[in-house]
């Protein structure tokens, strides 16, 4: 059940007794220490009773609202943050609040629309900016799970340990982690998880875990700091928003990067992280060799990288990218495998792998080998899925399948299967006929005669449907080819499409007049029509009538306003009928209309 928003907010903001701001910023505080202690319920049991003591005060709900949210109650999350916008609509937070909890009950257009109306009144908010970008990278791609319990995960099947070697590497290059490096006690916690990722279940508290745990997982959510007490006026969000302007203008210096303290670690542990971030530097190097297309000193580089850690495949993936680039396909394609191995033996990312996968398809598709290609496609979907990459398999699939339709083609064995199809033919082995006529078509499937031959043999194993396809096709590949006009009036009888022959026979005709098939099948079909109706029960003119109202044809030709009329001369003024029919026009459609049986002539 979802409550509206203007009943959500007159529900929770009656306070229950009278206003007590003191009393209520002792338990927001409570609130706040159980929030970062990890302690969901006791923060949101403070919350609420400081919502209860000053049920005016947006910042309860904005804090009650995330503390919903961290517990995976995405519903009363969204009820909070409702409620924190009703009180304060210029509090940029109550509209990051209700981004996130629709983030979370993947209602993606819901999110974005109201991340959007929030930078709409806050354009240069970072929070919203960033809940935007992730709901959009959500919605495009497989969902990610908000909330819950994490204990476990070194025991989940497929996943890799997220505290693996490459995390000090990720910390080293997040300058909101960078710090963390050099608190001894924090990297012994690190080195714990690295050993036993179960552990992890022991550290939720932490909130330096939480965020590392974040960005080791690929995310980099985090949750909102609370604001110091203040009065929720709207003069003094103005003020802070000057004031937050006029920071944003001040020039700030540099962060200086902190040193990591090796003096703890053993020779070994000490030059390993050396040669680690010596490799980091060396990509980086790579990398701006690359984008200059200095590509023989940027793979020089990416060697250095890998020569210094060998367990990280991004220095392996980055040469592919290289070779691809410098259309060197088969070195491409031996380093994105060697990344590969290289990822799953150190447990990268799956995405990473996938990305290596997918370079690898592209690089195949140069060589023109798509089927590998596509092998390729599959694979990195399997390790993590893509919509860019699906879309790129079924690209090359189509491609594929158009290709090896092509490579078929031979008119020389397409000659070869025909005569088969004849020999069988004659012998009245009309099966085998079919299906040599029909591998005829495959490798010729432009031959017109060829289609001719194979809607005789599909006539005579009853396929009147599929004989007229082709003979159809043959007319469209060659319309001056008078056997297949006669071909067609023959099927069009058998299928009681009197009408329809007879148009076939004249087409015949008047490429050839002396063609004496055309002529034959003219005579016959006229018969019966002229004759074949007084031969006819009740029940057999009805039948072919409702077989000719099945025609579209037919079904527009009754449905023209001047034939209805001239089919009521008819009977009423015969004079204007016959004086109608003088017009060629009507005439022809008044016979085609008298040979599909629609009309009947006394």
């Amino acid at each position: 059940k979802i409550s509206t928003p203007l009943c959500t907010v007159q529900e929770k903001t009656t306070p229950t007794m009278p206003s007590n701001a003191e009393e209520a910023e002792q338990f927001k505080a409570a609130g706040n220490k159980a929030l970062q202690s990890g302690n969901l319920t006791a923060a949101i049991e403070n919350y609420t009773k400081a919502i209860n003591a000053d049920g005016t005060n947006h910042v309860y709900y904005s804090n009650r609202s995330a503390a919903y949210l961290k517990k995976g109650d995405g519903n009363n999350a969204l009820e909070d943050a409702m409620s924190t916008i009703a009180i304060n609509s210029d509090f940029s937070k109550g509209y990051s609040r209700k981004g996130a909890a629709l983030h979370s009950l993947k209602r993606y257009n819901d999110a974005i629309a109201a991340y959007e109306e929030g930078l709409a009144k806050f354009p240069g908010d970072a929070a919203l900016k960033k809940g935007l970008d992730e709901v959009k990278r959500d919605k495009d791609g497989p969902p990610r799970s908000y909330g819950g319990g994490l204990g476990g995960i070194g025991n989940m099947p497929g996943m890799a340990n997220p505290f693996g070697n490459q995390l000090i590497q990720k910390m080293m290059l997040n300058p909101k982690t960078r710090p963390y490096l050099n608190d001894k006690e924090f990297m012994a916690k690190i080195h714990q998880l690295q050993q036993d990722p179960n552990s992890l279940a022991q550290m939720l508290g932490d909130p330096k875990m939480m965020e590392v745990l974040g960005m080791a997982l690929g995310g980099d959510r985090e949750m909102d700091e609370d604001e110091p007490p203040k009065a929720a006026t709207k003069s003094s969000s103005s003020n802070d928003s000057t004031k937050a302007e006029a920071k944003k203008e001040e020039p700030q210096a540099p962060e200086k990067e902190e040193e990591e303290d090796l003096s703890q670690l053993s020779p070994l542990e000490r030059k390993k992280k050396e040669d680690q971030k010596a490799a980091v530097e060396s990509k980086l190097r790579g990398n701006q060799l690359y984008k200059s297309k200095k590509f023989d000193d940027a793979l020089a580089a990416y060697d250095e990288a890998i020569s210094l850690d060998p367990t990280n495949m991004t220095f392996v993936n980055n040469k592919a990218a290289v070779y691809f680039t410098a259309k060197n396909y088969d070195e491409c394609i031996e380093a994105c495998t060697k990344a590969v191995e290289v990822g799953k033996a150190n447990m990268a990312p799956f995405e990473d792998r996938a990305k290596a996968y997918t370079r690898c398809a592209k690089a195949y598709q140069k060589k023109g080998d798509l089927a590998k290609a596509i092998e390729m496609c599959k694979e990195a979907q399997l390790e993590s899925y893509d919509k860019a990459t699906e879309r790129l398999m079924k690209n090359m699939e189509l491609e594929k399948k158009k290709a090896d339709a092509a490579a078929y083609h031979d008119d020389d064995k397409a000659e070869e299967a025909k005569q088969r199809g004849n020999e069988h033919f004659r012998n009245k082995e009309w099966g085998d006929a079919v299906r040599e006529y029909e591998e005829a078509v495959k490798r010729a499937p432009n031959n017109a005669p060829i289609r001719n031959n194979l809607a005789a043999a599909l006539c005579k194993v009853m396929d009147f449907n599929g004989a007229k396809k082709n003979i159809e096709k043959a007319i469209e590949l060659d319309p001056k080819y008078v056997k297949a006009w006669a071909r067609k009036g023959d099927i069009e009888v058998l299928m009681k499409e009197n009408h329809k022959a007879l148009e076939s026979y004249k087409a015949g005709l008047a490429i050839d007049s002396t063609n004496s098939t055309c002529k034959e099948g003219l005579r016959k079909v006229t018969a019966m029509i002229n004759y074949g109706a007084s031969t006819m029960s009740e029940e057999e003119k009805q039948e072919r009538a409702r077989h000719g109202m099945a025609d579209p044809e037919i079904q527009s030709i009754l449905q023209d306003p001047v034939i209805q009329q001239i089919l009521r001369d008819f009977n009423d003024n015969p004079q204007a009928a016959n004086q109608a029919m003088s017009n060629p026009s009507v005439r022809a459609k008044i016979e085609k209309l008298i040979a599909s049986g629609v009309v009947q002539t006394a």
